[in-house]
């Protein structure tokens, strides 16, 4: 994706398709298989949701299916699954109940990975064995009250002591998920001085439970309500300095860096429950009658249900494309974070039109449309809410075109660095003067959608070009702006990925044989035309001076201050 920024197809980057080695697919599908089965017994997502806790017995069960250990490496107790193996999983899991999905997810995905990825060698043999094994439950702690996605804003403050051998942790955590189930926590707090009146040094902890760190109770939620999210309180807790992760004062890479494969996880996650949801809604317009026949024969419902398969697809390929740039160990924040906005808002769409063509029944609590709907919700606001992971996906793809513009770039630099870490791509530059870029790796059957991502790769190159100059360092604060550029950017993704895949089925299988795919792409990509030709009008014909005044005169007046005719 930064390469696109720049006018630039990096194919070499998505083709081919990335797939998990044969030893690993009967791996996984084994797992699959236990957790299946499991599940089936054990496994009550209606309960779950009533009484807001997942059972001892259910995590104990989890545990000796190895779940709580699939990303943590085999030298160390786990499964050591690839990226690609390890969505697949997160993806089942949240097929079967969003709350046990999350838990586990939460686990690995951000509770582990930083132990994982920057802790000491005595660290990792120290917690690692006993978090796979599922004896051990992490959390991730880095949200506050006044510190969502501005991370800079963090005030917990951590102090050394006298003698050097320990800090002083005193802050609280908000929304920490697993908090009420973890016996170690990754907590971020400042280890410079809040009046300084500088840029925070932010510095990880592994802190236990114990003196000074106090658990909330479970927070009462709209959805996931099964999954354990609290807040921690921490009063003078002593941490020893052989529990700093990576070094003092380098916290803030730490947290971006756990973040983009938490967000890998949730769009797993949402691929899940989608998939689930489309089985649903297919089995529901076949029993369901109107007018002497199934609903699903008629036009509309018919709509609705490709509409779903098509945005499934689109998030599923999406989701394999990063998984597979994190496994060749890739940059993958960009990818990442699209994934996350992508799949979090198609399984919302998804989780809406299903309890719709559910209709009556779809209300209510007897039946499973409305608790996933509920559970759904949380997607686009966790681990970076859908707004802000768009500023950050423009404002991180604008950053290398920009460093051409000096002032731009560091007006660019300033919001990501409390935000987003993105690590170097060398590009050329777009002959966009001479003409576009070309896609020479898509199937032939694939040359009409090959054309599209080939044009609106241009269209991109050219919008960043232009905003940059005719704003100059205010991009910054552009953020009508910054969401249009996030869009193209999106269904530039979700194009490119689908064209990868299908073009690697067609490739294995033949025409006939990914006659699925074949047609799912196409529909995908004549949908995202439509909304790229709508956006790209935008950046030079639109409103958003009329929304903001009206937003402005709404603030003054305390809401909608008008009385009923």
């Amino acid at each position: 994706m930064k390469a696109l920024f720049h006018g630039v197809i990096a194919e070499e980057l998505v083709h081919p398709f990335p797939h998990t080695s044969r030893d690993e697919r009967e791996n996984v599908e084994q797992i699959l298989a236990a957790t299946r089965a499991f599940a089936a017994a054990h496994i009550d997502a209606a309960a779950i949701d009533r009484e807001g806790r997942i059972g001892d017995d259910v995590l104990r069960g989890l545990a000796d299916l190895g779940l709580f250990g699939l990303a943590v490496p085999r030298e160390h107790g786990g499964i050591g699954l690839s990226s690609l193996a390890y969505v697949r999983v997160i993806e089942e899991l949240a097929s079967l109940d969003a709350s046990v999905a999350l838990t586990v997810g939460a686990h690995q995905s951000i509770g582990i990975e930083g132990l994982v990825r920057f802790g000491t060698p005595e660290q990792q043999r120290l917690y690692l064995p006993s978090l796979a094994r599922g004896e051990r439950i992490a959390a991730f702690a880095l949200s506050e009250a006044g510190a969502g996605s501005d991370a800079s804003a963090l005030k917990t403050q951590a102090t050394l002591l006298p003698g050097g051998e320990a800090f002083s942790l005193s802050g609280s955590k908000m929304w920490v998920t697993n908090g009420g189930l973890a016996s170690l926590f990754t907590v971020f707090a400042r280890t410079s001085s809040a009046d300084e009146g500088h840029k925070p040094r932010i510095t990880a902890f592994l802190v236990e439970p114990g003196e000074g760190v106090e658990v909330g109770p479970n927070a009462d939620k709209l959805g996931v309500r099964g999954a354990s999210t609290t807040q921690i309180v921490l009063r003078d807790a002593r941490v020893p300095v052989g529990n700093v992760l990576g070094a003092v004062g380098r916290g803030f890479p730490i947290a971006l860096e756990v973040l983009n494969a938490g967000r890998l996880g949730l769009a797993a996650g949402c691929v899940g429950a989608a998939k689930r949801l489309v089985k649903m809604a297919c089995e529901r317009v076949q029993q369901r009658k109107a007018f002497g026949r199934a609903i699903g024969e008629f036009g509309l419902v018919k709509d609705k249900i490709a509409s779903m398969m098509a945005s499934t697809f689109a998030i599923e390929s999406m989701t394999y494309l990063t998984a597979g740039l994190a496994d060749a160990r890739a940059d993958f924040a960009l990818e990442s974070a699209i994934a996350k906005i992508a799949a979090s808002e198609a399984l919302f769409q998804i989780a809406n039109d299903t309890l719709q063509l559910a209709a009556g029944i779809g209300y209510m609590r007897a039946h499973p449309y409305e608790r996933m709907l509920r559970d759904a919700r949380i997607h686009g606001i966790f681990q970076g809410t859908s707004d802000i992971l768009r500023c950050f996906v423009a404002l991180a793809g604008m950053q290398g075109p920009a460093r051409e513009l000096a002032d731009v770039g560091r007006a660019i630099r300033e919001p990501l660095k409390s935000f987003g870490l993105l690590g170097d791509f060398a590009v050329r530059r777009a002959r966009t003067a001479l003409g576009r870029e070309r896609m020479s790796r898509a199937h032939p059957l694939l040359n009409r959608e090959a054309v599209v991502f080939e044009e609106y790769t241009v269209e991109l190159a050219k919008a960043v070009d232009k905003v940059l100059r005719k704003h100059g360092n205010e991009i910054a604060e552009m953020q009508y702006t910054q969401r249009r550029v996030a869009e193209v950017a999106i269904d530039l993704f979700g194009i490119g990925a689908c064209i990868a895949r299908t073009t690697r089925a067609i490739e294995r299988r033949g025409v006939e044989g990914a006659r699925r795919e074949i047609d799912l792409t196409t529909m995908f990509v004549a949908a995202a035309e439509r909304r790229l030709a709508a956006e790209v009008r935008s950046f030079d014909k639109n409103d958003d001076e009329l929304r903001k005044a009206i937003a402005a005169r709404a603030y003054v007046d305390g809401g909608y201050p008008f009385d009923a005719v």
